[in-house]
């Protein structure tokens, strides 16, 4: 069975830079205001893919929230 994401998320993000072989990268963790779980990161790419992940939803849309919306345009 997948998981299915709660329809709303919350996480400290924490972001640095450290010196890699001659290059600077990004580092990221994350930690859940729900839960106080704490995730790290190597790259800003695998903070998005597990972002992306996370959000991904097979349901329907969660119903609109009065007053709070986001407005993508």
């Amino acid at each position: 069975m997948a998981h299915r994401p709660s329809a709303y998320q919350a996480y400290l993000l924490r972001l640095w830079r450290v010196e890699h072989q001659s290059r600077c990268e990004w580092r990221a963790s994350l930690q859940s205001a729900h839960s106080s779980e704490r995730r790290a990161f190597a790259s800003l790419e695998q903070l998005v893919a597990f972002l992306r992940e996370t959000c991904q939803s097979e349901g329907p849309e969660p119903p609109q929230s009065s007053g709070n919306a986001v407005n993508d345009e």
